[in-house]
């Protein structure tokens, strides 16, 4: 079975092509693809199978997708253009007879008033148009927050704090690799056909989190609670462009609306145990 990962020079990619190969996946059979090959070098090395694929060039993504029997497709990060970029991928591996394509896309994508989803939202029905003219089988993996999205700004966090506009809000949080060990068994497994996966480990507030990175760096981090506005320009103040100001501000107005809390336990049924808590993935991701 030849399983095709897209984008996996990236964080997410990396680690689901990772996982598949701790899983048991024969290397040769899993197909790894990038805008620069040349970056997954030390997986070609270990007998991956590497390929170039631009999301913005169609002829690269058939190439790359050529005898591709299940697709993980990860979301881009070119955002504005990314339904397009999807699209070419699924018509790609729709072309080159895939059973099953899997997408990377955002809790609740096809209700939620998040900005930042709507891109995803569009993807989801490309996707199910696809596959249901083609015969082909479809997966929608609708990560959850990454930890990562929170400790990767830690320095800004212990100068300044953690500023937020959630209030009371929760969001469900897990470890970057959790998500991609959960589409690693979608993967290698049966019975997820036309399957739609919430995804998400524990539901924390801001000033739970601003606690956890406290505990791990030993260091006082204070939580700032501010309006959906106040937010947005303290954003621009950071130097973020507008549009993305004003869609990072939009994610906070969702979490305190719970628009990013997943009340199931999809991801623990995919990884076959639970995700780490709160505390326990702030230390790794800090460690890491």
């Amino acid at each position: 079975m030849s399983i095709v990962v897209t984008a996996a020079s990236g964080h997410f990619g990396r680690a689901a092509v990772e996982s598949l190969l701790a899983r048991g996946a024969d290397p040769a059979s899993v197909v790894a693809t990038s805008r620069r090959p040349e970056s997954l070098a030390d997986l070609a090395e270990r007998g991956v199978d590497v390929r170039r694929a631009d999301y913005s060039d169609p002829d690269s993504l058939r190439t790359a997708l050529a005898g591709a029997e299940r697709v993980l497709l990860v979301s881009g990060d070119e955002f504005g253009q990314r339904v397009a970029q999807h699209t070419a991928v699924i018509e790609a591996a729709v072309a080159a007879g895939a059973s099953l394509v899997a997408y990377t896309s955002a809790p609740h994508a096809d209700t939620t008033s998040l900005a930042l989803a709507a891109e995803h939202a569009a993807t989801e029905k490309v996707l199910l148009a696809a596959t249901a003219d083609e015969g082909v089988d479809h997966v929608l993996l609708r990560n959850g927050w990454y930890v990562e999205n929170y400790t990767g700004q830690v320095d800004t966090f212990l100068e300044h704090g953690v500023v937020g506009a959630t209030g009371e809000g929760r969001v469900s949080v897990a470890l970057r690799r959790e998500y991609a060990e959960a589409a690693a068994a979608v993967l290698l497994g049966d019975g997820h056909a036309g399957a739609t996966y919430e995804l998400g480990g524990e539901a924390v507030t801001l000033a739970e989190i601003a606690a956890a990175v406290a505990e791990a760096t030993g260091r006082e981090v204070a939580h700032h609670d501010v309006t959906v506005s106040e937010l947005e320009q303290v954003l621009l103040g950071a130097g973020l462009p507008e549009p993305a100001a004003q869609t990072f501000a939009d994610v906070d107005r969702g979490i305190a609306a719970g628009e990013l809390q997943v009340p199931t336990d999809d991801l623990t049924r995919l990884l076959g145990r639970a995700p780490l808590g709160l505390r326990d993935a702030v230390r790794e991701a800090l460690g890491a």
